[in-house]
């Protein structure tokens, strides 16, 4: 049974590290679209036909 609970912490403590990483990495990837979009619409007007 103590085998099972040391698992169970080290599952625990490996899905909040991973929670961590991957709400980060959203949180980048969210910023650079942004930013992507941003700079497409400002550089519009430079687009000729």
């Amino acid at each position: 049974m103590e085998r099972v609970y040391k698992i169970m912490g080290n599952v625990g403590a490996v899905n909040i590290a991973l929670g961590i990483i991957v709400a980060v990495t959203g949180v980048a990837a969210g910023i650079l679209t942004i930013i992507g979009g941003a700079r497409l619409l400002a550089n519009r007007k430079n687009i000729t036909f």
